[in-house]
């Protein structure tokens, strides 16, 4: 878990990204960082372990810009300090970058490419802007460095990428696969971020990206491409939250205040999902999809798995529905014998939870009906199972 900001086109870039970092600091607090261009040449990098609050510590009036990029971490790849925290730089200076996600083979392209380069850190990150100021010195421009490294990251990897090149300082360069990221549609701005609610402050209507597209994001312009280089042309979609309810208020932690708004949640689905005689709002495509399986499979993970032994109980009791319920990273790499007509449900907060997409993965190859039961509309999971319900607990904050 870690978060991603960015933000190209408003002069107050650098209060967005420490906003937005602290919107995101549950996803990772042991270290944060910013790296601001004014586009007059002058670039600002600050970096500091710790929370959000020691980072904010250090940022001072110099630090000013109209585009950027942010990062809190929480690590995988080497201690929690200053050298590894993110943005991570390339050998000459020019290219910041900040990830999400675990680069599977770093080590392999770290041994082939990057033997005369001194690493400054302990991170898979740093590896992927060595390579691509790397190929740039070779000659290549900064998006043909990009895509190429991207074609070096082996497919098990995880990854949300965000590029600053100080040649062409209004520009962002965007990746992803398996990791969540966002592009945000400003008043003549634009936003990247892994999670809506950094940015909610500064803009409603939000771009999904697909795994292996590659993005350019400019003041006025947005420029996705797919992995052989096609232009894509996606309409932005609108979240209707407000941003008062991703903070605390009153409550002195996150936890306390989530436990406290569960019974207006109840009745929220409530009023969502049934009518006032009680009958269901539910779409009766998927309630008969529901009734011909002969066998439902839960897949989650954490938390959610712990609601599936419920459901199962729910569904067993109540419903006479043979149920299993199933840890979704187990389940990837060791399938159960399946029943005949199988009925998959995917329980994630997020729709993110990668070991749940690989599921769901396997699950559409092999043809067999899904519902993703998530709390964030047009998410991964979402998209990919054949029905969605959703859960409209609000932003989730607190991690158990």
């Amino acid at each position: 878990m870690c978060g991603i900001v960015g933000v190209t086109g408003n002069e107050n870039a650098t209060d967005i990204l420490l906003d937005g970092l602290q919107q995101l600091e549950y996803r990772g607090y042991d270290s944060a960082g910013i790296y601001v261009n004014d586009q007059q040449g002058d670039g600002f990098l600050v970096k500091e372990k710790g929370r959000i609050a020691d980072l904010r510590a250090l940022v001072g009036p110099e630090v000013k810009g109209s585009t950027g990029i942010g990062h809190t971490r929480w690590a995988t790849h080497g201690v929690p300090s200053v050298k590894n925290a993110h943005p991570h730089v390339s050998a000459d200076g020019r290219f910041f970058l900040v990830h999400n996600g675990v680069i599977g083979n770093f080590s392999q392209l770290r041994d082939e490419y990057l033997a005369d380069v001194e690493l400054k850190s302990d991170t898979d990150t740093e590896i992927i802007v060595q390579l691509i100021g790397k190929f740039a010195d070779e000659g290549m421009d900064t998006l043909a460095a990009f895509r190429k490294v991207l074609g070096l990251v082996d497919e098990s990897s995880s990854y949300a990428f965000l590029l600053m090149d100080k040649e062409q300082p209004s520009k962002l360069f965007v990746a992803k696969n398996k990791s969540p990221l966002l592009l945000g549609v400003g008043d003549g701005f634009n936003v990247v971020c892994s999670d809506a609610t950094a940015m909610l402050e500064q803009t409603h209507d939000f771009i999904e990206l697909m795994d292996g597209e590659v993005v350019v994001v400019e003041p006025d312009k947005i420029q996705i491409m797919d992995p052989a280089g096609n232009a894509v042309e996606r309409e932005p979609f609108h979240i209707d939250m407000d941003p008062q309810a991703a903070k605390k208020g009153a409550y002195p932690y996150y936890m306390l205040k989530e436990i406290d708004e569960q019974p207006g949640v109840m009745r929220t689905l409530i009023q969502e999902y049934f009518n006032e005689d009680g009958t269901v709002k539910i779409d009766q495509e998927l309630l008969d999809a529901l009734s011909k399986s002969d066998r439902l499979y839960i897949v989650a993970a954490g938390t959610s798995y712990h609601a599936g032994l419920v459901g199962k109980e729910l569904f067993e009791k109540l419903a006479h529905i043979p149920t299993e319920v199933h840890v979704a990273s187990e389940f990837a790499y060791n399938p159960p014998l399946l029943s005949e007509k199988p009925f998959f449900i995917f329980l994630t907060q997020s729709g993110e939870t990668a070991d749940s997409r690989q599921v769901l993965t396997q699950v559409n190859e092999w043809g067999y009906p899904s519902l993703t039961i998530t709390n964030v509309a047009n998410s991964t999971l979402s998209r990919e199972a054949t029905y969605t319900l959703l859960l409209h607990a609000g932003p989730e904050i607190a991690v158990a």
